[in-house]
C-alpha cells in the first residue's frame, strides 16, 4: 500500500492520486494518516490513500493495529503547510 507525505502517490490518470487499497484503480479523496509506534516517533505521518468505497475498511485494519492517527478529505490535507 501507499505511504508518503506531502508528496502522496499520483498513478491515476494525469497524475491523479490513486487508492492504496490492493488492486484499486479509484480516485483517492481521504488520506488516513499513521505509523507504527514501534517504529516511527509519535509525530511522524505515514499516509494511505483511500476512495470512499474502501476509507472505512483502510481505517479499520489501521485502526485495530492502533495505528490511525486521522482520517482527512483529500483535499484539506493538501491545504495543510509541510511540518
Amino acid at each position: 500500500m501507499g505511504g508518503g507525505g506531502p508528496g502522496l502517490a499520483a498513478d491515476g490518470p494525469g497524475g491523479a492520486p490513486v487508492c492504496s487499497a490492493k488492486g484499486c484503480r479509484a480516485a483517492a479523496v481521504w488520506v488516513l494518516a499513521w505509523n507504527n509506534p514501534k517504529l516511527h516517533t509519535p509525530d511522524r505521518r505515514k499516509t494511505w490513500l483511500a476512495c470512499e468505497e474502501h476509507r472505512e475498511q483502510l481505517s479499520q485494519f489501521l485502526g485495530v493495529r492502533g495505528f490511525l492517527k486521522d482520517v482527512v478529505p483529500l483535499a484539506e490535507w493538501s491545504e495543510q503547510p509541510p511540518e
